[in-house]
């Protein structure tokens, strides 16, 4: 069994979790409405905006011997940054001025979701991050489109204005899933492999919590 499969299958159940959160399958089935999807990227934003800087930190402590998830983690970056402006464009298109974003304390989950991410990598290992990206890219092309399309509808908006975090991530994170689907099948260590799958566990937790509040 690849590492990639046996990864899948050990954390589906937390992934499944996920789903049956109430707000999650509204969000999937029924929409939010414009008070819920405020909430919802503003709490999203401080997640995206440490994005990157995870990474950076990951990559900063891979040795040699794991250069690829370092180099992975450098075209990630490349890809990524910048993607929190997407969150404040959305914030602006259903009417929240970018002052109530900048500087506002995010809830309890989602501290601690940026908080274990950093910690990761620095205390356990630094190939942990995958299970960060994992996570973040499967929510992303499983739920993001289908999630997007039914707020929008719910909100009686029409056009990529508003949803163009969701949107875009829901196709991009296909493509990402495809590549890390590669670099996952050369995590040979079994030590790696098992703290990738408990960081991935967590993650899926976490963002079960976040999707509770």
């Amino acid at each position: 069994m690849s590492f990639f499969i046996r990864l899948l299958e050990t954390t589906d159940e937390e992934r499944r979790a996920l789903e049956r959160v109430p707000k999650v399958d509204r969000m999937i089935h029924k929409g939010l409405t414009r008070e819920e999807y405020r909430d919802f990227l503003l709490d999203l934003y401080p997640i995206v905006w440490h994005f990157c800087p995870i990474m950076a930190a990951a990559a900063a402590r891979c040795g040699d011997d794991y250069r690829q998830v370092r180099l992975h983690l450098y075209a990630n970056i490349d890809e990524e940054k910048g993607h929190e402006q997407w969150i404040l464009d959305d914030l602006r298109a259903i009417g929240t001025s970018e002052a109530g974003v900048l500087g506002r304390t995010p809830g309890a989950p989602v501290q601690a979701f940026i908080g274990f991410n950093y910690y990761s990598p620095e205390h356990v290992h630094p190939a942990t991050v995958i299970g960060m990206l994992y996570a973040l890219e499967v929510v992303s092309s499983v739920y993001g489109g289908r999630v997007a399309h039914s707020i929008a509808r719910s909100l009686d908006m029409k056009g990529p204005e508003g949803f163009t975090f969701l949107q875009s991530h829901a196709s991009m994170d296909v493509d990402h899933m495809a590549k890390l689907n590669q670099l996952i099948k050369g995590i040979s260590e079994a030590k790696v492999q098992d703290a990738i799958i408990n960081v991935t566990r967590v993650n899926f937790y976490l963002l079960k919590e976040f999707m509770s509040q």
